[in-house]
């Protein structure tokens, strides 16, 4: 591990060194250090790339960390991810991946991660993804999520991308059974010429099921995004799907959100905003003492929160 690897860790799992618990951590498109619990199962695939994590039944407060690091220029990593959440357990996965490129290369990481939440199940999941270097090679990050809940379970998901990556194609497709619910915050940030595409398929299979989906975004200089949420209602359920972005610049966002309903007691509401920085908040900060750069650094730190 080097200082580089420390600082990757850092920003995207907010370890400042070996984290208490279960973990797997991968670096350059292998497994490098991993550690199980008597209650979280953590196990190499032996057909593909990639670790099968088993947590038992009525698990609680425990975590477990799986963050990704690439350090080298040129690597194409692709990783499939299975976790099998037991019946009653309640959990936080912390995610993530980290590329530093300082190469001519392109350096691309795709994870494939797929959850079976149990019965009754709470998860907390947080992903974030980073890139940072002083080469002109790519960084390329593109996460498949798939979500199965059983009854009555709870999934909470936090997806950010907070800089530096230069493409990113984001695809989530959830099933939800009777009284789960669902929340989905997605924060995102692009600048120079950097694209993002998230889409995203909510499945509400059971009577009560119900789903948030929070999207909130920035786009800076030429950099384009696309979202482009679905929540199908196939039951008597409910799903509110938002999606706030502001734009600067030169750059370009689509905002894209369907609701499909399937049952007459389906209740599914959307909505839709994209704008500049409030000049009114700008004024106030740069009264205190801000720049202007400063004073807009404030206002979309605040608002991706």
């Amino acid at each position: 591990m080097e200082q580089i690897d420390y600082n990757l860790l850092l920003n995207i799992a907010d370890l400042d060194g070996t984290p208490t618990g279960a973990y797997n951590l991968r670096r350059n498109g292998q497994g490098v250090e991993r550690h199980s619990t008597e209650n979280v199962l953590i196990t190499p695939k032996t057909d593909k790339p990639g670790i099968d994590i088993y947590i038992k039944p009525y698990t609680k407060n425990e975590s477990v960390h799986i963050p990704v690091i690439v350090t080298e220029s040129g690597i194409k990593d692709l990783v499939y991810n299975d976790f099998i959440i037991g019946e009653g357990a309640d959990v936080t996965i912390i995610a993530g991946c980290g590329i530093h490129n300082d190469g001519c290369d392109t350096s691309e990481h795709d994870g494939i991660h797929c959850f079976q939440i149990g019965k009754g199940a709470r998860l907390k999941y947080v992903e974030k993804h980073y890139g940072e270097g002083n080469g002109t090679g790519g960084r390329i990050l593109n996460p498949t999520t798939i979500v199965n809940m059983d009854e009555d379970s709870y999934c909470e998901m936090e997806m950010a991308q907070i800089g530096g990556v230069d493409s990113t194609i984001r695809e989530t497709t959830a099933n939800l059974k009777a009284g789960a619910k669902m929340v989905v915050l997605e924060r995102l940030l692009t600048h120079g010429e950097q694209t993002a595409h998230s889409n995203m398929d909510v499945n509400l299979n059971g009577k009560d099921a119900a789903v948030q989906i929070i999207s909130r975004s920035v786009a800076k200089d030429q950099s384009v995004q696309v979202f482009h949420p679905k929540a199908i209602g196939n039951d008597a359920c409910r799903a509110h799907v938002q999606c706030d972005s502001i734009i600067m610049d030169d750059a370009k966002v689509s905002s894209i959100p369907e609701i499909t309903a399937n049952h007459a007691d389906a209740q599914i509401v959307h909505e839709a905003a994209i704008g500049r920085i409030n000049n009114d908040q700008l004024i106030k900060l740069q009264t205190f003492g801000l720049e202007e750069a400063e004073a807009e650094n404030v206002i979309i730190q605040g608002f991706l929160k």
